[in-house]
């Protein structure tokens, strides 16, 4: 649908419009009651969620291009099939094709306070060129004081879909130098900046230099503490037995087109993942759910 169509069949006044960019790619600008929130149909991408009285909880870098075919830096990225790299060893885009695959609206309501959004992704020529053909995922917003987020990966083949998935979302924070997350103590994690050694958290997670964790076998809930903001993010999920922590630092933001060389210092990424020993075997005719929910307090602790 172009914008006309998306307008007649899903606008809502006052709460669900969507627009282009002068690059074309389309966007829906959302206000509720109680939140604003931005999302591409490039990626079925979040690139804003505001609750009502609080300062931006998603963060999006200043130098994201947003072309089509282009990944959003920031936001919420949607890793599939794979996550970083491709895990069966061949090529393809890194953190696979739906971010960057324009994704199908198929449901829009407000019920009570929240938007309701569903996008849907199929098999198209970028995935059958990589070998996927018999995939069908959903990605289910709900935008209000809370957010959640769904996705669900359904296995129409007759052999088992073998995937990594990624929620790689990204908290606006307003200092790194002041931030902590709870609720990883005690896991095991693969430090992707030492050669992907095993280590073991002990306490809570500070940011000091980069960073780019894979938190295996965990389903904890995560609180982060944004300290300059006088306010926790605590997120919630299911389904899900990764959690990767990501930062680059400021040398690693050097080397990212795409990111002011000033913002690493304003994000950090909790991601809700299934992705190395994690990744998921799903059976033919199966369906697989992965969800985060995010909710924003005020912390003066």
């Amino acid at each position: 649908m172009d914008i006309t169509q998306l307008n007649a069949h899903f606008g809502l006044p006052g709460v669900l419009v969507f627009h282009a960019t002068p690059s074309g790619l389309i966007y829906a600008s959302i206000t509720t009651p109680h939140a604003t929130a931005t999302v591409y149909l490039q990626g079925a991408h979040l690139t804003a969620w505001q609750p009502k009285g609080e300062q931006p909880a998603i963060f999006v870098s200043r130098k994201s291009e947003f072309a089509p075919g282009k990944p959003i830096r920031g936001g919420v990225p949607i890793a599939f099939p794979w996550f970083a790299v491709r895990h069966d060893g061949k090529t393809g885009p890194s953190h696979g094709f739906a971010r960057i695959q324009d994704w199908t609206l198929a449901f829009a309501a407000l019920a009570g306070d929240d938007l309701h959004l569903t996008f849907t992704l199929g098999p198209t020529e970028i995935s059958r060129n990589l070998g996927y053909d018999n995939f069908r995922l959903a990605f289910q917003l709900t935008i209000g004081r809370t957010l959640t987020m769904q996705l669900t990966v359904a296995n129409d083949g007759a052999a088992p879909l073998i995937f990594e998935e990624a929620l790689h979302t990204y908290y606006a924070v307003a200092d790194i130098h002041e931030v902590s997350v709870d609720g990883l103590d005690g896991v095991t994690y693969l430090d992707k900046n030492d050669n992907l050694q095993s280590k073991v958290q002990h306490g809570a997670i500070t940011i000091t230099q980069p960073t780019d964790r894979v938190y295996l076998n965990t389903a904890s809930t995560c609180v982060l503490h944004d300290t300059g903001n006088k306010r926790r993010i605590t997120v919630a999920k299911s389904g899900s037995n990764t959690t990767v922590i990501w930062n680059p630092w400021e040398s690693g933001a050097a080397k990212l087109p795409d990111l002011d060389p000033t913002e690493w210092h304003e994000f950090i990424a909790i991601e809700t993942v299934n992705a190395a020993a994690n990744a998921i075997t799903l059976a033919p005719g199966a369906t697989h759910v992965m969800q985060a929910h995010v909710s924003v307090e005020g912390d003066t602790a």
